[in-house]
Formats: C-alpha cells, structure tokens, sequence
C-alpha cells in the first residue's frame, strides 16, 4: 500500500497533476511524499476522504502553495494547526465528519475561501471565542483577533450537528455567505444581526433549542428559505416569513412557561416567546411611547447617514448596549419599516387561518407574528390582505 502511495504522488508530481485523489486509502499519518522536496506546485484539488488523519502539517501551505480545494471529509482531526491561514487561495475547506473541539481563529485569513463544511464534529464554539472570550477593555488595547466573519467571499458554511450553544457575533460582516446550515446544535437563539446577511437564500436550524426568532428575519428579498423543522419550544414565526419557503414541522409543542424566562405574548390559547432583548410588549390600549424609545428613534433618524460609523457617539455619552442598538436595531416594524428598539407591538396570525397550513398538515403549532411598531400600525396590519 505505501509503495502504491508513493507512486501515486510521484506521478501526480512528474506530471503537474492539478488534482491528487487519495481517499479511502486508511492514512493515519498526512504522507511525507506530499511534503517532499517542493512538493506538488501545481497541486490545486487535494481529496483525503475516508481516511484516519488525526492533524495535519504546520508546513502544508509552503509545499502545496496552490491548494484551491481541500477535502478531508471523515477523518480524526482534532485541530486544525494555525498554519491553515498560509492557504491564502483555499476556496473550499470540507472538515466534515471529524472530531474536531476548537477551530483557531487563523480560519480568517482565508480571504478567497468560499465553502466551509465542518459539519458533524463537536464543535462548541468558533472563532472569535472559543471558550476564551477576551474581556471588552482588553479587546480595545489589542489587535482584533480573526474570525469567521473575515471570510467576506465566503458562500457556504454549514456547522451543522456540533454543540454549538450560539453563533458568531460578528458572522453578518460575511456580505457572501449564501448558505447558512446549522441543523441540530444547541442553540437557543440566533444573533439579529443575521438579518443583515444581504446575500442569504438559504437558512436551515432545525433541530436546535429556538425558542424566538428574530423580528426582522425574512425581511430581505434575497432570504427565500428558512427550515427550523423540530425547535420545539418555537412557536412564532417573523410575519416577513409568509409566502417564502419555511420548514416548521415539530414545533408549538406544549411548554411550561417557567421552562423560558422570556416575555411572552399571548392571544386565547397562543402564546409566543420574544426576543430576550424586547424590554415592553406593547398593546392597542398604548397612546404614547415610552421615552427611552422615542430617544433612540430621534437618535436613529438624525443620524441615520452616519450608523457606519458611530465612533462620534462614545460609551460616556451613550452606553455601549444601546450603542449596539443604533447599529442594529430589534427589528423594523412590519407595516411601515419604522425601526424598534426596546417595545413592539405583535399580533398573531394563527398558521391553521393561512393557506400554508396544508403544507404542514397539522405538524406544527407556530403562529405568525407582525411586529408592529405602534397602535395604529397594530390595528391597520393584516397579514391575508
């Protein structure tokens, strides 16, 4: 088998071969051949699938410079080594179906990389955390670490089966990211900021702990596809959902309200979990807005044009939590778009009453929600018209 290796990669080296197919091969150890002399220079295409690698070279990058595609589904790699970053052509990374506990933050600097699959791994957090998160203070005085959210080519990413209990705060700065899966972890929530992903079509959570959504979530035209099949706790979904292709089954099931320490709105039998960061709930009885709200709107529209950069708005004069705010708001109202910041008004629109309940054929219990931004617009909104 070793000699059959060896002359495998001497061909594929004599002949400036582009591709190098060597899966199933049961590699426990990333062939010396390929790191020989000057390696592979033309080698773009490197398929290691189906073996039983546990890491791989701090030197892969300085002998297989090329690389564009590297697929090691299926192996027994634990870390990736920082030396991962030296790949600066890398387009496609599969680390699917390994073991891998911590990606360093290096990842980032694959700035061409445009498909990342590390599914099925036990993966708890990814870069910039990693179980390590630098205090804010420390943060300021140093070099922001790399990310995820670096990776602004960056089409596919699916983290799906891990332990992930939250994503990437800064995941939305990803301005290509297509493709989104992040089926069966642990998440409880998904970051608002995700709303701002311009390019996202296709959004898959099912089979997580999502117990809301995010307000503004299907607000972009480009979003047609949302799954969150089997989110039992989940039983509202952002009314800028209706009419796109949305996967819900196996959630609405029956919850003790204590379970979630959420506010919660509820019409007859229907309740919904809101976001953690909704501060007040309001109702058509409402006739003025609370003061906070009304300063962070006044805030937001004198200076709208300047929310790319709202260094001039310092945490003394405004505080940090609130300065996220501006940047990115709770959500926009569904009627009228006006942005919201610590109340909404919902109004529930039961999905049995809609005609995408045949879709679902009595599997789920969701109801709609609109997210209105005031009584008038409360009372006007109707989700069927």
């Amino acid at each position: 088998m070793a000699s059959e290796l060896c002359k495998t990669i001497s061909v594929a080296r004599l002949e400036k071969h582009k591709n190098l197919f060597l899966n199933y091969r049961n590699l426990h150890h990333f062939p010396l051949e390929l790191l020989k002399d000057e390696g592979l220079q033309y080698l773009e295409r490197l398929y290691m699938k189906r073996n039983s690698l546990t890491t791989l070279p701090e030197n892969l990058a300085q002998k297989l410079p090329n690389l564009v595609e590297l697929y090691l589904h299926s192996n027994n790699i634990v870390v990736v080594p920082e030396a991962i970053g030296s790949l600066v052509k890398l387009q496609c990374l599969d680390l699917s179906d390994n073991a891998l506990e911590i990606v360093c933050p290096e990842i980032g600097r694959l700035r061409a990389l445009r498909h990342l699959r590390l599914a099925n791994n036990q993966l708890q957090f990814l870069p910039p955390e990693n179980g390590r998160r630098m205090p804010a203070w420390k943060q300021e005085n140093q070099l922001r670490r790399l990310e995820v959210g670096d990776l602004k080519e960056l089409q596919t990413l699916d983290i799906s089966t891990n332990r992930l209990l939250t994503l990437p705060e800064r995941l939305h700065l990803c301005l290509s990211l297509q493709y989104l899966t992040v089926d069966r972890n642990r998440l409880w929530c998904v970051p608002r900021h995700l709303c701002q992903l311009p390019s996202l079509n296709e959004l898959s959570m099912a089979g997580n702990r999502l117990a809301f959504l995010p307000l503004d979530l299907g607000r972009s035209r480009e979003l047609q596809y949302v799954y969150v099949d089997n989110n039992i706790h989940l039983k509202g979904l952002p009314s800028y959902l209706y009419n796109k292709v949305v996967g819900c089954n196996g959630c609405g099931a029956p919850i003790q309200v204590s379970e979630v320490k959420l506010l919660s709105f509820s019409s007859g039998q229907l309740t919904v979990f809101l976001p953690a960061e909704v501060k007040a709930i309001g109702t058509e009885k409402d006739r003025v807005l609370p003061l906070q709200e009304l300063a962070m709107r006044s805030l937001h529209h004198t200076y709208h044009s300047f929310l790319k950069d709202l260094n001039f708005l310092s945490p003394i004069s405004l505080p940090r939590s609130l300065l996220e705010l501006l940047h990115c708001p709770l959500g926009h109202c569904h009627l009228c778009s006006e942005p919201m910041f610590t109340i909404v008004y919902p109004k529930l629109f039961p999905m049995r009453e809609t005609p995408m309940a045949g879709l679902h054929q009595g599997k789920t219990a969701v109801s709609f929600v609109a997210y209105c931004c005031s009584t008038q617009c409360l009372q006007t909104f109707d989700l069927l018209s």
